[in-house]
């Protein structure tokens, strides 16, 4: 359906509301309240987007939890989601960046992504890929910039590196087994029955099944680099230290991780931040067929509460996108 531009119109017209999915008490899965609240209007450099996708990470388990709290700040009530792809219906003043109906995909810090609509500031987002669904594009922001940024940044990637990406089934990965071959890089990936068949498919060259055995007893050789995107205890992230040569690297995006005493390796922890410039690199990549965005649901906006709880009993892989 094509989108038409919005017009001013008032805040309590039926044409000025729109569905959103609501946190107004931090807690489980049921705080999720699907809820008609009023249309954002774009400010000064903002645009607003009708949402073809919002998808989900395991983050916003944290969100509505409470336990990013420290992280990114969060007034109640908010909208739930920090990434999303849509087209363009209405510019805010001075902006220039985008004009009605293009299309576009971006993250979303503040929130605000699983709803009908949502504004943003145009300079954080790009023009989505045209090889893939617009909805699928949502997957692509917040599990794209991590395993860009983990490679490449923490983990000094170079052709010939020897990696093992631990906890590859999931968004993250599938970005970085992708990335982390088209780099040139020697790709060794954990996974379980349920994802090692996509896994291999986007170029991993040997899977560790870590249902059945640890990554560092299924190595025969030593690593330069473990890229950690599992949530796994502390204790068991540092025992992958011991598959890594002397002077490797060690990068996790979950639990922090310090080297064993004496160990001649460095380790890094990070939150992935946004980087527009980055992301429109991504996507061409995409469009050139270098990267392929994969999802493994697409569901209503209304089941946001039930996919959290999937998620939480471990029921989830890949990613997920949520359509309106």
């Amino acid at each position: 359906m094509t989108a038409e531009p919005v017009t001013s119109r008032p805040a309590d017209s039926p044409s000025a509301m729109m569905m959103a999915a609501r946190v107004h008490a931090f807690g489980g899965p049921d705080v999720i309240r699907l809820e008609r609240v009023p249309r954002p209007v774009p400010g000064p450099g903002e645009v607003l987007v009708r949402m073809a996708g919002a998808a989900f990470n395991p983050s916003d388990v944290g969100f509505r939890a409470g336990l990013m709290r420290d992280i990114v700040p969060l007034d109640l009530p908010f909208t739930i989601g920090s990434e999303a792809s849509g087209t363009v219906v209405e510019t805010g003043d001075g902006t220039e960046r985008f004009n009605v109906g293009d299309r576009v995909v971006g993250r979303l810090d503040g929130g605000g992504a699983a709803a009908e609509y949502f504004a943003a500031p145009a300079v954080g987002l790009v023009g989505a890929p045209s090889a893939v669904p617009l909805a699928h594009a949502a997957a692509i922001p917040v599990a794209g910039l991590t395993a860009w940024q983990g490679l490449f940044e923490h983990g000094r990637l170079e052709p010939g590196t020897r990696i093992l990406i631990n906890g590859a089934g999931g968004g993250v990965g599938m970005f970085a087994v992708q990335l982390a071959r088209h780099a040139g890089a020697h790709v060794i990936a954990t996974a379980g029955p349920r994802s090692a068949g996509r896994v291999r498919d986007y170029g991993a060259e040997q899977i560790i099944d870590y249902t059945r055995t640890s990554p560092q007893e299924a190595l025969d050789h030593p690593v330069d680099l473990v890229l950690n995107l599992a949530a796994i205890p502390a204790e068991a992230a540092q025992t992958l230290c011991r598959g890594i040569r002397p002077g490797g690297a060690l990068v996790s995006i979950t639990v922090p991780v310090e080297a064993p005493a004496g160990a001649d390796l460095r380790t890094a922890h990070f939150v992935a931040r946004d980087d527009p410039a980055q992301l429109a690199e991504l996507v061409a990549l995409i469009d050139a067929g270098v990267v392929r965005v994969d999802i493994t649901a697409a569901r209503p906006l209304a089941e946001l509460p039930a996919v959290h709880r999937d998620a939480e009993a471990g029921r989830m892989s890949g990613k997920t996108v949520l359509i309106p």
